[in-house]
């Protein structure tokens, strides 16, 4: 993978394919964060905010979720994203079955 490859697209598409979430928002912030450590000058694919709603994530401590979501985007932190910020949402509650 290349630093150009790091788009919210990629990351949406990685963590589609790990989680099935019910919930999924990417979002590149590299622009807020022209001239600080680990931006890259273009503007796009260093920094990120992902939030996630995914049974997989449910019922572990907040550590653990942030662990899974950094694990399945190991690829992409190699390849040179600098941040990302993680919001694990709660599932949403379906209805008894009667």
């Amino acid at each position: 993978m290349h630093p150009q490859d790091i788009t919210a697209e990629a990351i949406t598409r990685q963590l589609r394919t790990v989680f099935s979430p019910s919930r999924l928002e990417v979002l590149d912030e590299s622009a807020a964060h022209a001239g600080h450590v680990g931006a890259n000058g273009t503007g796009y694919g260093t920094h990120f905010r992902v939030r996630i709603a995914a049974a997989g994530l449910t019922g572990a401590t907040r550590v653990a979720q942030h662990r899974l979501v950094y694990d399945s985007l190991r690829q992409f932190l190699d390849a040179g994203l600098h941040a990302l910020a993680i919001e694990v949402l709660p599932e949403p509650s379906t209805p008894p079955t009667v």
